[in-house]
């Protein structure tokens, strides 16, 4: 399968990263769980960073996963505007009956 993978074309890449389909990209099962390992582990120092730091202190990002061939990255999740955040409230509030 990966020297399937690797024989692929430039537009086949292109067209399997498309559909998400990481298993069709040019890496291999074991380079995709190593790249899910090092995720994970990421995430542990994340939250055992987040939770040895004082409340009042500012708490790093999210660690980012390590982008995979063939798969789209994930979409940035929208932001709440003041605006917005305010008719939502009242909506929720009975404000807009």
């Amino acid at each position: 399968m990966t020297a399937l993978r690797n024989a692929m074309s430039d537009e086949e890449l292109a067209e399997q990263a498309e559909h998400g389909e990481p298993e069709k990209g040019r890496w291999s099962q074991i380079e995709q769980l190593l790249a899910l390992v090092a995720d994970r582990l990421a995430r542990v120092e994340y939250v055992l960073i987040c939770a040895n730091t004082d409340s009042k202190s500012k708490r790093p990002q999210p660690p980012e996963a390590i982008a995979r061939p063939g798969a789209k990255s994930p979409k940035p999740k929208p932001k709440l505007s003041e605006s917005s955040a305010r008719a939502l409230f009242e909506l929720i509030n009975g404000g807009a009956a």
